[in-house]
């Protein structure tokens, strides 16, 4: 390798870390506390006595006290606490990974704190259990007093409907005379099908909510009119209710006097309730123009068409064919004298109809 003058490169060397002495500190302000000191630097290294030749420290022993600048801002600190601080800041501390730290005992939910409001806990145990057998003492007194006026199951059996049967029932409201049978279909356990499987069941959603678009509607009527009042919907829905309640209990009067088993609460009050379609029928052919004989004679199609219809789903009821699947022992041997009887409270109520639906259509 000499013969051609070339000489190889000088090893390389990685240079040693060296520290510094001593590092200044900026000087003090005049107008710092003299017990309050802070060391930006590490304290000085324990002295090892059996190595002698460690003579020369990396960091001095003693450095300067530096304050802030903006100490003059800061409130001054009471003399019992510059004591403490300052053995902190001279004591080592050996920092501890966040990961390595203790897990610390989720708090867990406790109750309501009885003791604030001056109540121990054997005394709010007691006040509970009062609580909860009086609001069971109260379910099971309306269950036994109007369980069997207003049962649930017969509630929810009557709401069971569809847009399918809403439909073809308002077809059959307004247009009777059209339909065959009235006779309602029973389940294979002796129950009733629910209305959106029989067209002939009596249903609540038809009779409820023909009911409170009444009520809508006599409120618009009035003040298209101008005699708009906030009590008109007070008004309306007292004459709807009352003339619902007086239609019940004529007909649950005359099934008590000629010992007929009529059928549910319910199902009476949804048969009542359907008048609310002729009426509606009615005030919305005067909101189209029509008046005087032109308005009496859409009354008198949906006054007699509701009777027809109320007439024909009633005799299901109370009248049943012999032979018929809802012919009970009590109601299909009956007289000829008892017959004649229903037969007359029948168009009775019948022609009761345009009474209650003259009332509500006077708005």
């Amino acid at each position: 390798m000499s013969q051609y003058g070339s000489h190889s490169p000088p090893p390389l060397r990685h240079p040693v870390p060296t520290h510094p002495a001593y590092i200044p500190e900026p000087p003090s302000t005049p107008a710092s506390p003299q017990g309050y000191q802070r060391f930006s630097s590490s304290p000085a290294p324990p002295h090892i006595p059996n190595q002698p030749h460690l003579q020369q420290q990396a960091y001095p022993s003693h450095v300067p006290a530096y304050t802030s600048p903006f100490q003059h801002s800061q409130p001054p600190i009471p003399p019992q606490y510059q004591t403490g601080m300052g053995m902190h800041h001279m004591q080592p501390q050996h920092s501890q990974h966040p990961l390595q730290q203790p897990m610390q005992p989720q708090p867990q939910m406790q109750g309501p704190d009885f003791a604030a409001w001056g109540l121990d806990g054997a005394t709010a145990q007691l006040g509970m259990q009062l609580g909860h057998s009086a609001v069971a003492a109260g379910q099971d007194y309306v269950q036994r007093n109007f369980g069997s006026f207003l049962p649930s199951n017969s509630i929810k059996h009557n709401f069971n409907v569809s847009n399918s049967y809403v439909i073809k029932k308002l077809q059959l409201l307004l247009f009777p005379w059209t339909h065959k049978t009235y006779f309602r279909r029973p389940r294979a356990q002796g129950e009733w099908l629910p209305p959106r499987e029989d067209i002939n069941s009596p249903d609540l959603y038809i009779p409820v909510m023909s009911m409170f678009t009444y009520i809508l509607l006599t409120t618009l009527h009035a003040g298209v009119n101008e005699r708009f009042s906030p009590l008109i919907l007070g008004e309306s829905a007292s004459r709807a209710t009352a003339v619902v309640l007086l239609d019940f209990a004529f007909v649950k009067l005359g099934c008590y006097i000629l010992n007929i088993q009529a059928s549910q609460v319910t199902d009476l009050i949804a048969y009542g309730g359907y008048k609310f379609v002729g009426v509606i029928f009615a005030i919305s052919a005067g909101f189209l123009g029509l008046q005087g004989p032109l308005w009496t004679l859409v009354f008198l199609y949906v006054f007699a068409s509701y009777a027809f219809f109320l007439l024909r789903s009633l005799r299901a009821v109370i009248l049943p064919d012999a032979s018929s699947a809802n012919a009970t022992n009590a109601t299909a041997t009956v007289t000829h004298a008892q017959r004649r009887r229903r037969i007359f409270f029948l168009f009775f109520e019948a022609l009761l109809q345009i009474l209650y639906m003259g009332w509500l259509v006077r708005i």
